[in-house]
């Protein structure tokens, strides 16, 4: 059995500002939850997880998003056996577990040989950020998606999600709650495309946003367009709209085996200031 000398404990709002604080410490690299609390808070019916804590009220040390994803957050070694301990108690619920490698990578050796072999482990993702302007001449077609224009983007988002993640978001429910979270990003203002003739030809969305920083997601050009400098002057159009209109840092992280994507963005401006891991279930 895991052990560990200091309880994990379910956060409240009593906790939301100290929550906040320790969230403040690296906007971009917890950008992801700190985007969930600021809107919904640590009420677990409106934010739809736990967020559990490391550290007496007052003395916060580490919290634990526990959702569709887990993410751990400045996690030290005591902090990551006390939430494996739980998350083993608990049983898996969440897809994947993601965050800083530093507290991911020995989070997971804890829960591997309760909670089987991962799908795939990706041990290795820069973390990268951007506060200035792009280095590169955004693409100017590139715009916001419009509600009415779901159907047009939805395939591009499932083959996006599909060549990245390695399944379909339609397994399962049809693909119900993945075309309900596209329809948000738009309705939110978050999701950009250029489209042509009925057709996608490079996307992006902003998956997670505060006043400070926002990261981009599911960058994707389509398949008969590669390699012509797509992605780099698409994802130039995203950094300039998200840093006029959502916050002044843009970030996003890419797999270490994607030299193509690295060196795309590397030319766009993006430099690398943390390095995440992704387990994948």
């Amino acid at each position: 059995m895991l052990r560990t000398s200091s309880v994990c404990r379910v956060l409240d709002g009593r906790d939301l500002d100290e929550v906040l604080a320790l969230l403040d410490r690296d906007p971009v690299a917890h950008v992801f939850v700190a985007s969930r609390i600021e809107q919904a808070g640590l009420h677990e019916s409106r934010l739809g997880a736990q967020v559990w804590g490391f550290g007496d009220r007052g003395r916060l040390e580490s919290v634990c998003y526990s959702g569709a994803n887990l993410v751990p957050v400045e996690a030290g070694p005591d902090a990551v056996r006390a939430f494996a301990e739980r998350a083993r108690r608990q049983g898996r619920r969440c897809s994947s577990v993601v965050g800083a490698a530093a507290s991911v990578l020995p989070l997971w050796r804890l829960l591997e040989p309760h909670w089987g072999r991962a799908r795939e482990v990706r041990r290795a993702q820069p973390l990268l950020a951007l506060d200035g302007p792009p280095a590169v001449a955004p693409d100017l077609a590139v715009r916001r998606v419009r509600p009415e224009e779901l159907e047009v983007l939805l395939p591009a988002c499932i083959a996006m999600f599909t060549e990245e993640i390695g399944i379909s978001p339609t397994v399962g429910d049809g693909g119900a709650l993945y075309r309900a979270r596209v329809q948000e990003l738009i309705a939110q203002g978050r999701a950009f495309a250029r489209i042509e003739g009925g057709a996608v030809l490079f996307k992006a969305e902003l998956g997670a946003a505060t006043s400070r920083v926002c990261q981009v997601q599911g960058v994707w050009v389509h398949p008969s367009l590669r390699g012509q400098g797509l992605s780099e002057a698409g994802t130039a159009a995203v950094v300039e709209l998200a840093r006029r209109d959502v916050a002044p840092v843009v970030s996003l992280y890419v797999n270490d085996f994607n030299e193509a994507a690295r060196r795309a963005y590397a030319r766009v401006g993006f430099e690398e200031v943390g390095t995440f891991t992704s387990v994948l279930f």
